[in-house]
């Protein structure tokens, strides 16, 4: 059972952390490229490219989800069945992982899809459209800034899992008979 629970908390790290290194280094800056933008042509690129990064946002901010929730359950699990208690610092890295993610997902991308929207549409007044121009970089800007702390606090956290703190806290002393 040991070795399940340890198989299954360096797994949920490494695609954790494999997943938010690859998106905010990797997938993030493709959507906004120059072969995108020659792949879409000038006419869709800044609409359509915007519109597809949306939707793998999406899906990473659901595999966040599932992962920091993991990673919650798994120190719980170690917790119960080891009865190794993960340090403050842990839990408090975690949690603030989560809520990270929670932020960036469920916070920031909502009002970037909201500004993209009305950048683009042809319904709003042109000072409206030029508002929302001016600010979505702010806030993906900000979506970016958050995803390369995540990288640092979970290159930390991956350290951690693979490396843990071995100590018997209900093993009794030995004792020297002379």
């Amino acid at each position: 059972m040991i070795g399940i629970l340890r198989f299954v908390g360096l797994m949920n790290a490494a695609v954790w952390f494999g997943a938010t290194v690859f998106f905010t280094i990797g997938a993030w800056p493709a959507f906004f490229s120059q072969e995108m933008r020659h792949l879409l042509g000038e006419n869709n690129y800044p609409y359509f490219s915007e519109a597809i990064a949306q939707i793998v946002i999406t899906s990473y901010a659901h595999l966040h989800l599932v992962c920091s929730i993991v990673a919650l359950l798994h120190a719980a699990a170690e917790w119960l069945y080891l009865g190794r208690n993960l340090p403050k610092f842990g839990w408090g890295l975690l949690l603030t992982l989560f809520f990270c993610g929670l932020v960036t997902g469920y916070g920031l991308q909502p009002k970037i899809k909201e500004l993209h929207t009305r950048k683009f549409a042809r319904n709003y007044a042109p000072e409206v459209r030029k508002a929302a121009a001016e600010s979505l970089p702010l806030w993906r800007g900000m979506a970016q800034t958050i995803n390369i702390a995540m990288i640092a606090g979970l290159a930390v956290y991956v350290w951690r899992v693979a490396h843990p703190v071995t100590t018997a806290k209900f093993v009794a002393p030995i004792k020297f008979q002379s």
